[in-house]
């Protein structure tokens, strides 16, 4: 395989390779200085050859990065071979504790000489090279622990999906998907009041007429999701951000968000100050979309819905 041809995605393929190469060439190493020890071991027999009480399975699981299972098998090859014994924790007896035996000690002895000559050449071979990869592994470690490469991926996955959805202004056919989404999740959680059923039912005559704004995310011909501005009569707001809903089938596509923003943009062409929403808290997704569209929690305005039980605005003037 070319793994320059494919590119930076096999990576895991290409550290693979490397990795079995490196493996190979170890189990001679430890040959050429007559030491009998398997590669994979060596995290292991290594941190064990610096403990002189011992240490539990938990703690070296821990300490070297492996599974506790994967610690097991090695501990039990160990054992096989001589080179480790389990031993009673001397405060607390539930505990058993690895160490080496005296023949694991003898190779720990012997196998100084070979540290030093492995570490020089892996130093000797890395000043050969411009990028040095024992420090790009580092770097690259750190930063799939601040976030995994399955959370970088989701979010890749996220922004390219977005970027093909398409927002457009409502129409009369799209008024069945207004309906059914918008159902879909207030009964799924709550339950339809009459503010909904007007809203739901007659969305021209109840937003569009009375000055609002209702928009549409499309991908290709399949509606994913809606939202609605809704004018306000009432001295403090200009407008009301309601009855977003997403299709469960387009969740964690940002539709929400895309939404969002393009409501919001639909209250700034109509020259409006501020946007005023209602919600409920068990709604954590809905919530935290709003707080990153910028809306902040109000308190004391008069509502029709029983559900509510949190209020936000986001001033644009």
């Amino acid at each position: 395989m070319d793994f320059d041809e494919i590119g930076e995605m096999v990576l895991g393929s290409r550290l693979r390779a490397l990795s079995n190469k490196v493996t190979e060439d170890a189990e001679r190493i430890y040959e050429l200085y007559d030491i009998e020890l398997k590669p994979k071991w060596f995290p292991v027999f290594y941190y064990l050859s610096n403990q002189d009480e011992g240490k539990s399975i938990t703690s070296i699981a821990n300490e070297i990065g492996h599974s506790h299972p994967s610690i097991i098998k090695i501990i039990r090859e160990m054992s096989k071979e001589g080179l480790v014994l389990e031993r009673k924790d001397k405060s607390d007896g539930r505990i058993n504790n690895i160490l080496l035996t005296k023949r694991g000690n003898e190779i720990s002895a012997k196998i100084q000489e070979q540290y030093i000559d492995v570490e020089s050449a892996i130093k000797n071979t890395l000043k050969l090279t411009t990028h040095n990869i024992w420090l790009a592994l580092q770097e690259f470690e750190y930063l799939l622990k601040e976030k995994s490469l399955l959370t970088r991926v989701l979010e890749e996955k996220k922004i390219r999906e977005s970027s093909i959805i398409e927002i457009i202004d409502y129409l009369p056919e799209h008024h069945s998907a207004f309906r059914e989404l918008n159902e879909e999740w207030i009964t799924t959680y709550f339950k339809l009041e009459d503010a909904d059923r007007k809203a739901l039912g007659n969305p021209q005559d109840y937003i569009l007429d009375n000055g609002g704004k209702i928009i549409v995310a499309l991908q290709g011909k399949i509606i994913l999701g809606v939202c609605a501005l809704l004018k306000m009569k009432d001295e403090k707001y200009d407008y009301e951000l309601a009855k977003m809903a997403v299709s469960p089938k387009a969740q964690g596509k940002g539709i929400g968000y895309l939404l969002g923003k393009a409501i919001i943009e639909k209250a700034n062409a109509l020259k409006a100050s501020n946007i005023y929403l209602e919600s409920n808290t068990i709604l954590k997704p809905a919530i935290s979309l709003y707080e990153k569209l910028g809306f902040k929690k109000v308190v004391g305005h008069y509502t029709p819905y029983e559900r509510c039980n949190i209020q936000m605005e986001l001033k644009l003037k």
